[in-house]
């Protein structure tokens, strides 16, 4: 799939297969045992990878022979619960969007931008691709790293709502056929005031970016 210079790290990117599954889990446990209080990190049951491993929407990078990062796409259940939903897509279009899932990196590799690099090759892989129209993403208010991932992979926010069980998640989207065009209407909004975003995305703004204003984080409307 790639293979080169990763920011001074040589790798090789590949699909991963149930032969990987083994070492797909140690990483996973690596990153558990590193993670600290607070984090925003759920752990991904064998069956799951199995799924994603079958769906063959797991990539992972490989150094010196060994697994050191890997990221997914999941291919999701037509259910109530999907994102489609979220984000005002008629039901005949949902098994059209596809979602950006979990992304591990070893705690040895990091700082060599690997999540962001898996990320852009899978988005390329899926706008060269005809299957799927739509990426969706979920992410926790104030999860920066994540937040700013999804950014840089061009997603924006469509909705914020409370989400498998309640928890309060940004919906994220991109066209992968289209380019969606801001008339240039801009507002900035403190990431904790979430009635005012609601409102905002209901009337069809986009969250497009974020910044820190002291100890603020703000996030960038648009429409």
């Amino acid at each position: 799939m790639w293979r080169g210079n990763c920011n001074g790290l040589d790798i090789e990117v590949t699909y991963l297969t149930m032969t990987d599954l083994e070492q797909i889990e140690a990483v996973q446990r690596d990153v558990m045992d590193s993670m600290t209080e607070g984090s925003h990190y759920q752990s991904m049951s064998t069956e799951e990878f199995v799924k994603l491993l079958t769906d063959r929407t797991l990539i992972g990078a490989y150094h010196e022979g060994t697994l050191i990062a890997f990221r997914a796409l999941l291919i999701p259940p037509l259910d109530e619960e999907h994102l489609g939903y979220d984000i005002g897509y008629p039901s005949e279009t949902l098994e059209r969007i596809i979602y950006q899932e979990v992304t591990n990196v070893h705690p040895d590799y990091r700082g060599y931008g690997l999540q962001q690099h898996l990320g852009k090759l899978l988005m390329k892989e899926l706008e060269h691709g005809s299957r799927f129209d739509l990426v969706c993403a979920t992410v926790a208010p104030f999860n920066i790293p994540s937040l700013k991932d999804k950014f840089a992979l061009g997603l924006r926010i469509g909705a914020l709502k409370p989400k498998y069980g309640g928890k309060l998640r940004y919906i994220f989207m991109k066209e992968l056929h289209s380019d969606w065009r801001p008339t240039g209407e801009v507002t900035w909004l403190d990431m904790g005031e979430t009635e005012q975003q609601v409102t905002l995305l209901k009337a069809g703004w986009y969250g497009t970016s974020l910044t820190r204003d002291g100890e603020s984080w703000l996030v960038k409307y648009e429409r």
